[in-house]
């Protein structure tokens, strides 16, 4: 017994020291210095010593495998792969990467041979590119130039195809190789050896992009290269940017990966949020079909895929998504039927026989809104109304707001459709709501701030005839164009042309 004891002691003591990091940095003065980590594109903070004499140490088993860095204070940085094992890197500065001689390190020993080996081609390959140039496109010097360039680029391309088959247990293997273009084959051709698919060279690549990567393998999201693949892939230079398109290749890649690792919840989550946070009108479909199909539902034991979600968070997320699903390009737009000024009738767009409804909510009391609307009923009288587009307009009408939404709409002479919660329906539908649903409206409608996500005003919605959404978050000028476009009036004047109107902002 006292000897498997003795046995163990001697084993993890082992274990721990082959674990130890670290570098030998000549010219470098007593100081704080860091080592980095990689997820993703973003460097992280991983462990902080001191380095003394030029000789720093840090406990490699706090690590995980993936590129990592020794950090200067003056941000000179030292990359290298760290895979469990014991790594020793003696450099000079300033010049860590290129001084670098790897004393302990099997991984490093290859990666740093491959980084030195690119930054030589690379140089060469600019000096050619540069002399290029200087001479004519028809010369046989550009022709030959041309030549050694290539050479170059095959030399690089044999050189990784080396370290991919001679080092193939290595991380630095899987690294190299992720880095790697994949081998598009000739297009196929016809009997007459004609091309019969002009886009086959494309779509092969588009197709085959992430054949050069393990997507198991949860090491290689904890280095650069990943971020950069995944970023390019859902680019306009791969793929339309359309919300179903994106949608549609989102999945491809998702439902590939192992949702217990690192690999899926990173891909989900950069996916989700940079769709979340776009610019692009249309965009929040891809946020929003990516939480109803990695983040909301629930295994048989209450878990979610987001593993790495607290549940506030998680809970939150949940609820935008839910909400969000109704409002998404080409969901059909939950109906509104409301009372209009004269506190009596009740009106709803479902009813309207319109080829185009304008889905508009404003405040009496809105800064922009007061410009926007009267805009709006301009385009209603001067064009819309009269190629069957109509506008339906929610107002804010609750207490004082609503004669003053009353006042506004008699005094710029709102003759499209204006409906509101009015502060009597209000009251009445708190105090008892099943006296007006659902003979007259739903509680949808008369919650609509919720179901609309109504967190600022003006808001608008474009719905085509069976009221699905079609466009939103448009400006005035945005709107007109898009209508003439839509009805294919190119060649009417534009009432509100961005340029000629300062005041064109975008409504919500």
């Amino acid at each position: 017994m006292k000897a498997l004891i003795i046995f163990a002691i001697l084993f993890s003591t082992s274990l721990a020291f082959g674990q130890n990091i670290k570098f030998k940095v000549n010219g470098q003065k007593d100081t704080t210095v860091n080592l980095v980590r990689y997820y993703g594109k973003r460097l992280y903070y991983a462990d902080t010593a001191e380095i003394k004499n030029g000789v720093v140490q840090f406990d490699g088993s706090k690590q995980k495998p993936g590129i990592l860095a020794l950090f200067l204070p003056d941000q000179k940085m030292l990359e290298f792969i760290y895979n469990d094992e014991e790594v020793s890197i003696e450099s000079t500065y300033p010049d860590l990467m290129g001084s670098a001689k790897i004393k302990k390190s099997e991984e490093n020993k290859v990666f740093s041979a491959y980084v030195k080996y690119i930054g030589e081609q690379r140089k060469a390959a600019n000096i050619l590119v540069e002399q290029q140039k200087a001479v004519d496109k028809d010369s046989k010097e550009y022709k030959e130039l041309a030549a050694k360039i290539d050479e170059k680029t095959n030399n690089v391309v044999n050189y990784q195809n080396d370290i991919v088959k001679n080092h193939s247990k290595k991380l630095v293997s899987k690294i190299v190789k992720m880095s790697m273009d994949i081998v598009i084959p000739d297009a196929p051709l016809d009997e007459a050896g004609n091309m019969i698919d002009s886009n086959f060279r494309f779509n092969y690549y588009r197709e085959h992009y992430f054949d050069n990567i393990d997507l198991q393998d949860e090491r290689l999201v904890r280095t650069p290269i990943y971020h950069n693949k995944l970023e390019n892939y859902f680019s306009k230079n791969m793929m339309i940017q359309h919300w179903d398109t994106v949608i549609n290749y989102a999945y491809k890649l998702c439902d590939q990966l192992n949702p217990k690792n690192e690999m899926f919840q990173y891909t989900v989550s950069w996916i989700t949020s940079n769709y979340e946070q776009s610019k692009i009108m249309g965009m929040d479909k891809v946020f929003v079909m990516m939480g109803d199909r990695y983040y909301c539902p629930r295994d048989a034991e209450g878990n979610s895929k987001a593993h790495w979600m607290t549940e506030d968070k998680l809970n939150k997320l949940c609820e935008k998504v839910e909400t969000q699903m109704n409002l998404v390009m080409g969901a059909t737009a939950p109906n509104i039927s409301l009372r209009d000024t004269t506190d009596v009738n009740w009106k709803d767009f479902y009813s309207m026989d319109s080829e185009y409804t304008i889905l508009y909510f404003w405040d009496p009391n809105c800064g922009h809104c007061k410009k926007i609307t009267p805009k709006l009923q301009t385009l209603y009288d001067r064009k819309f109304k009269e190629r069957n587009i109509e506008i339906f307009a929610v107002g804010k009408a609750i207490g004082d707001e609503f004669e003053q939404w009353k006042s506004f709409v008699k005094k710029n002479k709102l003759t499209f459709t204006n409906v509101a919660v009015t502060d009597q329906l209000f009251k009445d539908a708190t105090e008892d709501a099943r006296q007006f649903v659902p003979r007259y409206t739903t509680l949808a409608a008369l919650n609509y701030q919720q179901t609309y996500d109504i967190y600022a005003t003006p808001k608008v919605f474009v719905l085509d005839k069976d009221n699905k959404i079609i466009a939103k978050s448009l400006s005035v000028s945005q709107l007109e164009d898009l209508m003439d476009r839509l009805q294919k009036k190119t060649d009417v004047e534009k009432i509100f042309p961005p340029e000629k109107d300062p005041e064109d902002e975008q409504m919500h």
